[in-house]
C-alpha cells in the first residue's frame, strides 16, 4: 500500500469512527493528512484487535492525559461503536486506579457532557454492602486468577514491611471492588489496565500484567495490539518501551 493508499485508508477509517476532519483549519500544515495516514490508517486499522478494544485503549490512554477535547470526540466514537455508557465510564474508573482517581472524575465528567447530549442517562449503583473481609477474599481471589503463581510476588509480598503498609489496600478495592464492578468484564479491565500501564510508563505493572493477560484469554497478539494502539495518544516511545518489555514476557 503506497503512503497515499494508507493516507486514504486512514481517512475512510477516521469518518467511520466519526472523528473525521473537522473542517476548520489546521493547526499546523499538512497535520490532518498525517494523522490520517500514521494514526488511523497505520493504528487503527491494524488486524487483530477490535475496534470496540482498541477504542477502550484509546480511552484510557486519553483520561489519564487529560486531553478532554478530544476525549469529548473520542466518547461520541465510542458510543457508536457499541460500547455502553457504563463501559465507557468503567474504563476511567479502572483506568484512575493506576492513575489517580482525579483522572477518573474529570474524564467522567467530559463524558456526561456527550451522554447529556444523546440523552442518555447511567442508573446508579445500589449501596455496596460487602464486609471488609469479603472484599479481601475476593481481591484475593482475582489476583490468584489473574496473575497465579505470581499473585504475592515483588511488591505484592505480603510479608514485605514496607510495600504492605498500602497493599492490602489494592487487594480490597483495587482487586477485591473495581475488577468486580459492571459494565467491563475481566478480560476488558486488562485491557485497561494494559493501555494504562504503556500510557503512564509503569514498566514493572506493564510486564507483569502483559504476562496475566494470557491467563484471561487475550491473546499475545491483542496484548502487542493494547500496546501499540496507545501510540497516537500517550507517544511511540512509551509504546516501543512497552513493546520492549513484553518481548520475554509474550515470546
Amino acid at each position: 500500500m503506497t503512503r497515499m493508499e494508507l493516507r486514504q485508508r486512514g481517512d475512510a477509517v477516521r469518518t467511520e469512527l466519526g472523528l473525521g476532519r473537522s473542517g476548520e483549519p489546521e493547526p499546523l500544515p499538512g497535520f490532518d493528512d498525517f494523522m490520517a495516514e500514521v494514526a488511523f490508517g497505520g493504528i487503527w486499522d491494524r488486524p487483530h484487535l477490535a475496534r470496540p478494544d482498541r477504542m477502550i485503549c484509546a480511552l484510557a490512554a486519553l483520561g489519564l492525559g487529560g486531553h478532554q477535547e478530544p476525549l469529548e470526540a473520542h466518547v461520541a466514537s465510542a458510543l457508536d461503536l457499541g460500547l455502553p455508557a457504563r463501559t465507557i465510564l468503567e474504563v476511567f474508573m479502572q483506568a484512575g486506579l493506576y492513575g489517580g482517581f482525579v483522572t477518573t472524575e474529570a474524564a467522567a465528567r467530559t463524558a456526561q457532557k456527550v451522554f447529556t447530549a444523546r440523552k442518555i442517562r447511567v442508573e446508579p449503583d445500589a449501596p455496596r454492602v460487602e464486609t471488609d473481609e469479603s472484599l479481601d477474599a475476593n481481591g484475593r481471589a482475582v489476583m490468584a486468577q489473574l496473575h497465579g503463581d505470581r499473585a504475592d510476588q515483588g511488591y505484592a509480598a505480603p510479608d514485605n514491611p514496607v510495600t504492605g503498609t498500602l497493599y492490602p489496600s489494592a487487594i480490597r478495592y483495587g482487586y477485591g471492588e473495581l475488577w468486580g464492578r459492571p459494565g467491563l468484564d475481566h478480560r476488558q479491565r486488562m485491557i485497561v489496565a494494559i493501555a494504562s500501564f504503556t500510557a503512564l510508563g509503569l514498566e514493572g505493572q506493564l510486564k507483569k500484567f502483559g504476562a496475566s493477560a494470557l491467563n484471561i484469554g487475550l491473546s499475545r497478539e491483542e496484548v502487542i495490539e493494547a500496546v501499540i494502539q496507545t501510540g497516537p495518544y500517550s507517544g511511540f516511545p512509551r509504546a516501543l518501551n512497552g513493546l520492549g518489555l513484553l518481548s520475554d514476557v509474550l515470546s
